[in-house]
């Protein structure tokens, strides 16, 4: 479907059309509807592409953490998102998840407290729709040797094998370590199965010289950290 002579963006004043704004006003002057503008191209019938970018943050009350949630599926719910500007959407947000974290390695290569840790995990975990968790192994200088994710389950929870964790640490010649995980249900509390767990590492870290720091649960783009709120 193409835009009518209405609703096209062709016939805005120049300086409201989205590439023009941006190569005239710098692409900071933009909205985040009409950033999707520039994404999403073309409009419908009935709509530009502005109002088409309205309607797709509109799914989640503007929130761009959400909108990265999204899948393909839910995006083409929309009318006039087809699968191609769903596609273009997600891998943007996909970009930008990842630029996140390129500059959350350079900023937070040493990580001494939670909210180091937080900075970093929080552009892997906060757009997943199921649970993973990761490890951070430090040296003794609390310097970023590494990150692996040690599983990946359902909405509801994951397994993390302590034996794998451990194995990683050797492997690293790790001295420290920092578990994560998310709950993609937004609950930031930590469950019996997420303590137990978190004791079970610790005692054993101890027997082999390998400190657990901390665990982060992140939800929502907050975290609770078991160090912090005494459970370590």
């Amino acid at each position: 479907m193409i835009e009518t002579k209405n609703n096209s963006i062709k016939g805005w004043a120049e300086d409201d059309r989205p590439r023009e704004k941006m190569i005239l006003k710098g692409i900071n002057s933009l909205s985040d509807a009409e950033l999707l503008a520039i994404l999403i191209s073309t409009g419908t019938r009935d709509e530009s592409a502005v109002d088409l970018g309205k309607r797709v943050l509109q799914l989640t009350q503007n929130n761009l953490n959400s909108l990265g949630k999204l899948s393909l599926k839910e995006l083409q719910k929309i009318k006039g998102i087809g699968k191609a500007k769903a596609i273009t959407i997600a891998a943007a947000l996909e970009l930008g998840k990842r630029r996140n974290l390129e500059e959350a390695k350079l900023e937070f290569s040493v990580i001494r407290r939670s909210k180091d840790a937080f900075a970093y995990f929080a552009p892997i975990l906060n757009d997943l729709v199921v649970e993973e968790f990761w490890v951070a192994y430090l040296n003794r200088s609390n310097r970023l040797i590494e990150v692996k994710r040690i599983s990946e389950g359902g909405v509801s929870g994951t397994v993390a094998d302590a034996k794998v964790i451990f194995k990683h640490a050797i492997d690293l010649l790790a001295s420290t370590i920092i578990l994560c995980h998310n709950h993609p249900s937004g609950n930031l509390q930590p469950s019996e199965a997420d303590k137990q767990l978190t004791q079970k590492l610790v005692t054993a870290g101890k027997t082999l010289d390998v400190h657990v720091m901390d665990h982060l649960i992140i939800a929502d783009g907050n975290y609770l950290s078991f160090a912090d709120e005494g459970l370590i």
